[in-house]
């Protein structure tokens, strides 16, 4: 019994559709089978509450010359208490206890939670190098923020469908914090700097030379030059990413022509065919075409979108990791000039040494002129003079090399630098304050990149992930086709379109897919491990410093005093020796003492004034 026509197309298309239903079964549940799991990131170490000052002292001394809480308080005025940590906020980063009780250790979720007074802010870009909001959508809400899955978990079950449908134990999520830290941030003079991080460098610095070397340096170094250039390719990468996920539409025209042989198929068919009414195929038979063709694939795993915003995490990180190079760069720009002072003292107090000697050298000489003195002792002070006046010359050499270093950081050919004129043993700076640790997660911004390393490597592993699933294509065109331009644009008869689908997956051998999802999972903790290990270092770094800043402040104050006592012992072995009461020996070491104790209170000062500008710079502070 044959069977109608239209019911055996009718079961014809229902085992296309039931074929086609177990083809992408198939692909969905083998690409859900054999993921390997993540592996775990270890918990860093607890991050303090607040510094631990121990300023030196030997294990098991008393701290009677530790840093005092007064000198070094933690940052809360001049803050708007809304942005600072909560009570709860607080409780979550760790719990400062006793010696015997043990501390608790902090994940890198609440090490971020601590830093969520931060607001977040919407940044995307476009190829002249600013963000547009409709070219890359990098805003972070809390329903759209990276999660960045560090827990091993049974991967068999689970699928990929928005950001957070692939849950994982102990994952976090990164927004994109605010890093437009400049002087409108920054509170007024008026107000109380617990934190000199919060201090802008042009208050910072009050030094009108120095503050002119450091924008001379900020326009023109090369190294900031390069690292600009880095961030446009890092903007421009982030731009290209976001074209990914869109239709794809390009427009093309084509002209041709072709020639059949007459005992061929082809041309035994075109022979007894019209191509036109009352009109054969021409010989040879033309072909032209124009049209419009669009492809497209649907990112329904998100794979694309995660791999522009992982590309615009980058983005910021190359923009913080300037930011720091910055107040590298400016530091170092500062500490050189203020040892370009330093020489500058020691070459006043090499240069009034060599005058009292030379006054000595007179006395000397007097005396032997008047019989109560030898040869010896006039040797001896021409000898001192002379060491002084070669190292004079060694001074000068230095305060060229130093000149040259800070005219390479602004990015200018040797040339004089201009300094104040001041007594440099005087020279004072703003008092430092450390604030709270806390506070370096929002400041620092090399802690800031390496926070957005930490969520472009979390993205990264998302689109590892989502390589297993199947990817679903489409591909359409529009267009006429005819063998001339006089019956090119006729329409219905020269319109050309189709329209086709394609779903693709991986079924066998898929060690390359998995290799690269277990690559993202270690570069991922890589960017954990770098950024707990940028955070302890970013510590310990202000620890030193403001360590070094105190222990230096009470080294110049002693060395200061040792001063005023060498000096009066020179006075007075000049009185005595002029009265012939004392040797020319005790004259000569007085002076050396005294011009050693100077040029050692000159370094001391000047260790001091770098330990501040250095300790500046690792609390964050700049503004930039």
């Amino acid at each position: 019994m044959s069977r109608n026509p239209t019911t055996n197309s009718t079961i014809k298309s229902r085992r296309r559709i039931y074929f086609a239903a177990v083809l992408c079964g198939t692909l969905l549940t083998n690409a859900g089978c054999k993921i390997p799991g993540l592996r775990h990131a270890q918990c860093g170490p607890a991050m303090p509450q607040s510094y631990q000052w121990n300023n030196g002292a030997p294990y098991g001394t008393s701290q009677e010359n530790a840093i005092s809480a007064d000198a070094v308080k933690p940052s809360t005025a001049g803050q708007d208490s809304s942005k600072l940590p909560t009570e709860s906020s607080t409780r979550q980063v760790t719990e400062v206890a006793s010696p015997h009780s043990g501390t608790r250790s902090t994940s890198l979720a609440s090490l971020i939670h601590e830093a969520s007074y931060l607001s977040p802010v919407t940044q995307s870009g476009g190829a002249d190098g600013v963000f547009h909001e409709d070219s890359i959508h990098s805003s972070a809400s809390s329903d759209e923020a990276p999660s960045n899955d560090i827990a091993t978990a049974n991967s068999s079950s689970s699928t990929i469908g928005d950001d957070d449908s692939v849950a994982m134990s102990n994952s976090f999520a990164i927004g994109l914090i605010d890093t437009e830290i400049g002087p409108s941030s920054f509170p007024t003079a008026a107000m109380p700097y617990e934190n000199s991080a919060q201090l802008p460098h042009a208050v910072f610095y009050s030094d009108p030379y120095l503050l002119s070397l450091i924008t001379e340096t900020i326009t023109g170094n090369q190294e900031l030059k390069i690292l600009s250039e880095e961030i446009r390719i890092a903007c421009n990468e982030a731009y290209a990413r976001s074209g990914e996920y869109r239709p794809f539409v390009s427009l093309g025209a084509s002209a041709g022509f072709e020639k059949s042989g007459r005992h061929t198929r082809e041309g035994a068919v075109e022979d007894q065919l019209e191509v036109a009414d009352g009109r054969a195929f021409p010989d040879p038979l033309g072909d032209f075409g124009v049209g419009a063709n669009v492809s497209w694939e649907l990112d329904i795993w998100k794979k694309l979108r995660n791999s522009q915003r992982a590309a615009a995490m980058r983005y910021l990180g190359s923009q913080e990791g300037r930011t720091y190079i910055v107040t590298r760069v400016v530091a170092e720009v500062a500490e050189r000039y203020y040892e370009l002072l330093a020489l500058d003292g020691r070459m006043q107090n090499l240069n009034a040494t060599i005058e009292i000697q030379q006054q000595s050298l007179k006395v000397a000489e007097a005396k032997k002129e008047a019989g109560r003195g030898t040869e010896l002792a006039v040797q001896r002070f021409q000898a001192e003079v002379q060491k002084n006046v070669s190292e004079r010359s060694l001074i000068a050499q230095e305060i060229v090399e130093v000149e040259n270093r800070i005219n390479f950081l602004a990015g200018r050919y040797p040339q004089p630098v201009d300094r104040i004129p001041v007594e440099f043993i005087d020279l004072n700076l703003n008092t430092l304050g450390a604030g709270v640790p806390s506070e370096l997660l929002q400041y620092r911004a090399d802690i800031r990149e390496a926070e957005r390393q930490v969520a472009a490597a979390g993205l990264d592993v998302k689109v590892a992930r989502a390589r297993f699933y199947p990817s679903l294509s489409l591909t359409a065109g529009l267009g006429w086709n005819a063998f001339s331009t006089g019956y090119l644009f006729r329409t219905p008869e020269s319109l050309v379109y189709g329209m086709a689908g394609e779903l693709v997956g991986p079924l066998i051998n898929r060690r390359a897919i998995q290799a690269d999802y277990r690559t993202a999972n270690a570069e991922q903790l890589q960017a954990i491990y770098n950024y707990q290990q940028t955070v302890l270092e970013a510590h310990i770094e202000v620890v030193n410093q403001i360590s070094k800043v105190e222990n230096y402040r009470r080294s110049v104050e002693d060395k200061k005093r040792q001063l005023e006592s060498l000096q009066a012992s020179v006075d007075a072995a000049n009185k005595l020796f002029q009265n012939a009461r004392a040797e020319y020996v005790e004259v000569l070491l007085a002076q050396r003492e005294m011009m050693e104790a100077k040029m050692d209170l000159i370094d001391t000062k000047q260790e001091q004034l770098s330990a501040i500008v250095n300790a500046y710079q690792a609390l964050g502070g700049g503004g930039f």
